[in-house]
């Protein structure tokens, strides 16, 4: 069948189906697009002629448009995924950063960037980097340490096994992520006698991988010793929909578990055994218990810095550790027993060994109390009221001098937290959140209370600025009869919100929930927690004589700016205009912004978890040094690996 290497590839993707449990659905939903001269004559000219059953849309920039497509992924559970063709050069560099947020939350996508001329006749053609002490490396090769599986096809016949490759990583749960194929501008357009057996149908089988006997039995043996256990759910128990399961296994044996940004809503927040948030991120209930637990029972985690406290949030001298994970990589973490298996698949064969038996935790009230603790603390961050005598922000000592001036700068005294509680109450159940970077993951972790489930999408495994509004636009993809509410700082919104046009052309409503706080909230946090004065995290105008960022705040009107791109927009300043805009939102059919002003420092502070950062040793400061010798000691207390 003689085709260009372009057409073949796009006729290849059409025959790609994806099946699990009984459910037979194609693998690949659309190709999102932005074309260059790198990539239009080829993969442009392949999908216009024919691009099958393939959705194609339009992008604004490259690592947007790449962040829609994982969001899309990891909303369908890494079941169905789309494709990101760019050009050469600036354009495909701009998607280096995608691919890293997709391998760092093993979520797969994959990724077409167009490439220098193959031949290299016209070299250095147009964007080409040139390498004195290697001509082969193009900025392409930028996408290695990134990607999961990588390929260069400079011939069309090596477009066959790239493409075998390229499926077997993408549908793999055990180590899936980026997937990236480069692809020569030359090479796209060229013709090749491609074999029919290439493009017959290929359903990817998604096996549920059961644990071993051995395994099983290590693992009950490990639970019967214990009796304050504690579950950490991951990312692994949405992947895997195992919700259900999970949530059925800790009310059958009463062990308490928590949630990490990932595994969030794989079981609502009502549920009694569930805590919620853990780590740095987490709220009281679930830090408290994780300091006293004998057993950690970590189910598609992967245990990062914010989930473990940088490894000092156990601090039980008898704790032990058993792993759930379809990785081994993952498993062999902490010294633990390990479940090399599928989370849902684990949980029932443990039930079914672990009922055999007449097993049930040691608490008594301990998960009640500290789930009705939590509750009475979530109650007063929900009624925090700036305007009260006795007001303190939640971030104490930092600002609290400059409130006055961010009042009057921002025309507002709306707290984050209040904020984050009214909206929570407002949405419907079934409304999805997405997030990503800044203060408000910390406070959704610990505050965001989920009536269903699958209705929280926060990508934290790059934490990643800008993902929040492309996210959303993906989610929306991936579930386009929920409404979906993209929770983002204004440092983040200012990096990147193209996608928000890629929603209005596409007619894929999203809501854009802008908390503007004049700066770089979660970083100034972080500098001034640890012995620093407020540096370059403000958003203030340079003040001329003392050469520094440290003038007037910069006002903003963020609903003004979007408003000429056709959303509807909303400036809010006061409790009544956000009662009054979620609700006229929700009767809107085009995209929508919400433009509230809080104040700094009223974001939700720690709830009992250390969190390793690289404070400086040496310093003229005696708030740095304190900071340092803190730092030292709460090293002392973490285990070393």
């Amino acid at each position: 069948m003689r085709l260009t290497t372009a057409q073949a590839l796009v006729k290849f993707l059409n025959q790609q189906y994806i099946e699990f449990e009984g459910k037979e659905q194609k693998l690949f939903k659309g190709v999102f697009t932005i074309f260059g001269h790198g990539n239009v004559l080829g993969m442009g000219q392949a999908l216009e002629e024919n691009s099958g059953e393939l959705e194609v849309y339009q992008g604004r920039n490259e690592q947007g448009m790449a962040h829609a497509a994982i969001a899309f992924a990891k909303q369908n559970h890494r079941k169905q995924l789309m494709v990101c063709t760019s050009s050469v050069g600036p354009g495909s560099a701009n998607m280096v950063t995608a691919a890293a947020t997709a391998t760092a939350n093993n979520i797969p996508v994959l990724l077409l960037p167009g490439d220098t001329f193959a031949s290299r006749q016209p070299d250095p053609v147009l964007q080409q980097i040139e390498q004195t002490h290697d001509p082969s490396l193009t900025t392409n090769d930028a996408f290695r340490p990134v990607s999961k599986y990588w390929d260069r096809v400079s011939r069309p016949e090596q477009l066959m096994t790239a493409m075998i490759n390229a499926m077997r990583v993408l549908t793999d749960q055990a180590d899936t992520g980026a997937v990236t194929v480069a692809l020569p501008q030359d090479v796209q357009g060229e013709g090749y006698d491609f074999p029919e057996s290439f493009f017959k149908k290929r359903i990817h089988h998604i096996e549920r991988r059961q644990p071993t006997e051995n395994e099983l039995a290590r693992a009950v043996e490990l639970i019967k010793r214990k009796k304050n256990l504690l579950i950490i759910g991951g990312g692994g128990v949405r992947y895997s929909e195992a919700g259900e399961t999970l949530k059925q296994f800790a009310e059958k044996f009463r062990i308490p578990f928590t949630e990490t940004q990932a595994g969030k809503s794989a079981v609502e927040s009502s549920c009694p055994y569930n805590l919620g948030g853990i780590g740095v991120t987490g709220n009281l209930a679930a830090n408290r218990l994780a300091k006293s637990a004998d057993l950690i029972i970590g189910i598609g985690t992967r245990f990062t810095d914010f989930t473990t406290a940088s490894k000092q949030l156990f601090q039980n001298e008898d704790v032990e550790f058993l792993i759930i994970n379809v990785s081994q990589f993952q498993t062999d973490k902490f010294d633990a027993v390990k479940v090399v298996a599928d989370a849902k698949a684990s949980l029932e064969r443990l039930d079914d060994e672990l009922g055999k038996t007449d097993y049930s935790s040691g608490y008594s009230d301990e998960i009640e109390q500290a789930r009705n603790e939590w509750n009475d603390e979530l109650q007063r961050l929900y009624e925090t009221d700036c305007e009260t005598t006795d007001y303190k922000p939640e971030i104490k000592g930092h600002l609290d001098e400059e409130l006055e001036e961010y009042k009057e700068a921002l025309k507002s005294s709306l707290t984050q937290t209040a904020v984050l509680g009214e909206i929570n109450q407002s949405l419907s159940e079934d409304s999805i959140i997405v997030g990503s970077s800044g203060s408000l993951p910390g406070d959704l972790q610990r505050m965001w209370v989920n009536r269903k489930p699958n209705t929280y999408h926060l990508e934290y495994g790059y934490s990643c600025m800008g993902y929040e509004i492309s996210g959303a636009l993906g989610v929306k993809m991936a579930a386009p009869d929920q409404e979906v509410y993209a929770m983002v700082g204004d440092g983040s919104y200012l990096m990147l919100h193209s996608e928000l046009i890629t929603s209005l052309q596409e007619n894929k409503k999203i809501n854009v929930v802008l908390f503007d706080n004049a700066g770089f909230g979660c970083i100034n946090n972080l500098q001034m927690g640890n012995g620093m004065g407020s540096f370059g995290t403000e958003f203030r105008k340079r003040d001329e004589e003392k050469k520094a960022l440290c003038g007037p705040i910069q006002e903003i009107d963020f609903a003004k700016s979007a408003e000429g791109y056709g959303v509807k927009t909303y400036s809010i300043h006061t409790m009544e205009d956000l009662k009054f805009a979620l609700e006229d939102s929700k009767k809107q059919a085009v995209s929508t912004l919400l433009d509230i002003k809080v104040l700094p420092k009223t974001m939700t502070d720690g709830y009992g978890a250390w969190w390793h950062v690289g404070v400086a040793e040496t310093s003229t400061k005696e708030s740095t040094k304190t900071a340092y010798q803190d730092k030292e000691g709460n090293l002392k207390l973490a285990r070393k690996y």
